[in-house]
């Protein structure tokens, strides 16, 4: 069986630009997966990621991408057709995940299979927190991630007890809570 990670990257201060950690958040927190996947924040690390590319053999990489389209269309794009889609350009993600691919190349490296789950942004603007256009798409983009995890023969179960995105949201607004 592979070794895979979902991984969410983008940063939960820009508003919009924080879906994927909501909801890598949300699928800890909601489902578990036979057999065992990993669920990481990438947040905005960048290039501190490269280890996590070495470690696995899929990466599903969840982001907020900028193509022209409108606000909450969803986009499953297989890593080798990236060039051009906007994932971690500039802003905070700095050196993204894409330099991480550049890098193992360089390194002589076999780079993992992977793909980018991505949702076009309404806004992105400092505060927590997503437009309502992310709301009103985050069920499709959950179902959609799901999806393509099951797609690798995983066994999805939902967890008895179920945090909303609201609830999600808040652990970052308040991680005390």
């Amino acid at each position: 069986m592979k070794k895979i990670a979902v991984l969410g990257v983008g940063n939960i201060l820009e508003l919009d630009d924080g879906i994927a950690i909501y909801a890598t958040k949300y699928l800890e927190e909601n489902y578990t997966f036979e057999p065992k996947i990993d669920i990481v924040n990438g947040g905005v690390e960048g290039i501190n990621l490269l280890n996590l590319f070495m470690e696995y053999d899929y990466i599903l990489i969840l982001d907020a991408i900028e193509i022209e389209d409108r606000p909450g269309a969803i986009y499953h794009i297989p890593s080798e057709k990236l060039t051009g889609y906007g994932l971690n350009s500039g802003g905070a993600h700095e050196i993204g995940v894409l330099q991480c691919f550049d890098i193992l190349e360089l390194m002589g490296r076999d780079l993992p299979e992977s793909s980018v789950l991505g949702i076009v942004p309404k806004k992105i603007d400092v505060k927590i927190g997503l437009s309502k256009e992310m709301y009103t798409q985050f069920d499709t983009y959950i179902k959609k991630l799901l999806e393509i995890i099951e797609g690798f023969g995983i066994r999805v179960e939902a967890k008895e007890k179920h945090k909303s995105l609201n609830e999600v949201i808040e652990h970052f607004r308040d991680p005390q809570r």
